[in-house]
């Protein structure tokens, strides 16, 4: 019952290639070339000539929106070596047109250290921003601050990722 299979190797110097196929070698053997076709419209070309629309100054994309969130990016949570915004503390950033910025954003914890210093240095360093011309910070607790909120940037930072 117990049969032994065994497998044959056969070993070889080489092998040769198969011949590859070319249209030019189609049109020599007689065969005639089919007349190239008339190209028909294509519907991409109106697409990709537009160019696209500029965001609104106070729009994510926009240069306004894009310079506060550079200002966040600079302020660092003393505890943890991670700026506030990629530490997922600020909840939103909204810039109107005549340059009024109003940054939600929560801490780590309600007994934070920097509880009472923080939304100051926030409302500081997003006023400085030229094209700002007021800046407020609302501070929230609800929804409470979980590490989840991070960026992948940061949990790579801190060894989480």
């Amino acid at each position: 019952m117990n049969e032994e299979r065994k497998i044959a190797v056969e070993e070889v110097e080489a092998v040769t290639p198969p011949p590859k196929a070319r249209v030019q070698d189609a049109a020599e053997e007689g065969a005639s070339a089919p007349e190239p076709a008339e190209r028909k419209r294509d519907y991409l070309d109106g697409f990709l000539a537009q160019k696209p629309e500029p965001a609104p100054a106070g729009e994510p994309g926009g240069d306004l929106y894009e310079a506060v969130v550079d200002a966040l990016k600079e302020i660092y949570d003393p505890e943890i070596p991670v700026n506030i915004y990629d530490l997922g503390l600020v909840y939103g950033v909204d810039v109107t047109t005549d340059g009024h910025a109003v940054i939600t954003m929560t801490l780590t914890t309600p007994h934070c250290p920097v509880a009472e210093s923080m939304p100051g240095e926030v409302e500081l360093r997003v006023g400085s921003v030229p094209g700002i011309g007021m800046a407020e910070v609302n501070l929230v607790w609800d929804p409470p601050w979980n590490p989840q909120l991070m960026s992948d940037e940061a949990k790579l930072e801190l060894g989480m990722l």
